[in-house]
């Protein structure tokens, strides 16, 4: 009888490798996986972010960790974050991270390089 593989898949992310990005260096889970249609990233932002955005994914950021001061900058308003804050992303909004932090990236669809623009 043959076996079926599990529905399941778990994940460390100190496992993944670390990828530069334009917010820092990112961990991301997922991307092998063809039917599941998201990725989930674990990102450290060391300072300021390259400001960027995407024209099909939609990002849902959830701070980790970060210092004092840390914002996310949305549309050029600066948004002050804590842990615990959540910011959801829409396509076409320009954003970047200002300060040292460490997030959960939700990206749907599953995250796509050619889908990042650097802002004008």
């Amino acid at each position: 009888m043959k076996t079926k593989p599990p529905a399941y898949r778990v994940v460390h992310f100190d496992d993944l490798p670390g990828i530069p990005c334009p917010c820092g260096t990112a961990r991301r889970a997922f991307t092998d996986l063809p039917d599941y249609p998201a990725t989930l990233h674990r990102t450290q932002i060391d300072g300021e972010a390259a400001a960027h955005y995407h024209r099909r994914l939609t990002e849902l950021y959830y701070i980790l960790e970060c210092d004092a001061g840390a914002a996310v900058e949305l549309n050029k308003q600066r948004i002050s974050v804590r842990p615990g804050t959540c910011v959801l992303i829409p396509p076409g909004v320009v954003h970047r991270a200002i300060g040292r932090m460490t997030i959960l990236n939700f990206v749907v669809p599953k995250f796509d390089s050619a889908d990042e623009f650097p802002a004008d």
